[in-house]
C-alpha cells in the first residue's frame, strides 16, 4: 500500500479525487488506503482502481513504471466529466473553463465532505471563516500571501514559486516564517503575547468604530438629501439624484 500512495502522490492524484472517481467518501478512501491488501477492497473499486493503473492483478503495483503515457491515462480517467458528479445546488458553472469548473467542484466536494463528517460545530465555523477569508481577499492582498505560504509549507506547490507580486510575497513569507517559528518554539515571553494580542484587538476595534461611523455619516447624509429633494426613498429613477445630493452634503463639512 506503500508503493500505491507514492503512485497517487508522484502523478498529483489527491484523496478528493480518487474518492470521486471511486465513488466514495473522502473518508472511505483513506480507510482503503489503511489496508494491507488491495484485494481487500469491495471488487468494483479493486476494478476501477486497476482500470485507473492499466494493470490486471494487485502484484503488477509494485512494478509500475511512471512515465508520460501513464500520467496522461490516469488524469484523463480522474478528471473524465462522466466520472464526476457536480454538486451545482443553485450555482451556475456557465462561463468558467472546465479547469475552474473541476477546481469549483473539488473545493465544494471537499467542504461538503468535512461538513457531512463532523457532527460537532467545529467544521462549520471553519467554513464560515473560510467564507469570510474569501470576501476579504478583494481589499486585502497580503490574504493571497498567506494562501501561497500554506500551499508551499504543506508541498503543494514549489517554495519558489511565487504566483503574486513577489518581491511583497517573497518580504511576507520570510516575515511569517519567522513568527511561526517563533510561535512553534514557544520563544515569545507570555507578557509580551498579551501585550501583542491587546493592540491587536485595540487596532480592530477601533477599525470596527471608524466603519461604524462612516455608516452612520452616510446614513444622515441620505436622510438629508431625501428631505431636501421631497423623496421619501431611494429608486431606479432618482438614485442618481440622491447620491449627488449626498456627495454635495459631505462636501459642505469640508
Amino acid at each position: 500500500m506503500k508503493k500505491l500512495n507514492e503512485i497517487l502522490s508522484e502523478i498529483g492524484i489527491s484523496k478528493v479525487k480518487l474518492a470521486k472517481y471511486l465513488g466514495v467518501s473522502r473518508q472511505m478512501v483513506y480507510n482503503y488506503l489503511e489496508m494491507d491488501d488491495v484485494n481487500m477492497w469491495p471488487l468494483e473499486k479493486k476494478m476501477k482502481l486497476f482500470n485507473l493503473f492499466q494493470i490486471k492483478s494487485s502484484d503488477e503495483i509494485k512494478n509500475i513504471k511512471i512515465t508520460n503515457d501513464f500520467i496522461k491515462h490516469a488524469n484523463s480517467l480522474i478528471n473524465d466529466n462522466n466520472s464526476v458528479i457536480v454538486e451545482k445546488g443553485n450555482i451556475s458553472f456557465d462561463g468558467l473553463s472546465n479547469a475552474d469548473q473541476a477546481l469549483l467542484n473539488d473545493i465544494i466536494f471537499l467542504l461538503k465532505e468535512d461538513l457531512e463528517e463532523d457532527n460537532s460545530s467545529t467544521t462549520s465555523t471553519i467554513c464560515k471563516y473560510l467564507y469570510y477569508f474569501l470576501q476579504a481577499i478583494e481589499n486585502t492582498p497580503e490574504i493571497k500571501y498567506m494562501l501561497g505560504y500554506v500551499a508551499k509549507t504543506t508541498g503543494f506547490i514549489n517554495p519558489n514559486e511565487f504566483a503574486f507580486e513577489e518581491d511583497n510575497q517573497f518580504a511576507f513569507e520570510s516575515i511569517l516564517y519567522s513568527a511561526i517559528v517563533l510561535y512553534n518554539n514557544g520563544s515569545a515571553s507570555k507578557s509580551k503575547l498579551i501585550e501583542s494580542h491587546k493592540k491587536f484587538v485595540q487596532e480592530i476595534e477601533t477599525k470596527n468604530e471608524e466603519k461604524l461611523s462612516r455608516t452612520q455619516e452616510l446614513n444622515s447624509a441620505k436622510v438629508q438629501a431625501l428631505k431636501e429633494l421631497g423623496y421619501t426613498e431611494i429608486n431606479e429613477d432618482n438614485a442618481t439624484e440622491v447620491l449627488e445630493k449626498m456627495a454635495e452634503i459631505q462636501s459642505r463639512k469640508i
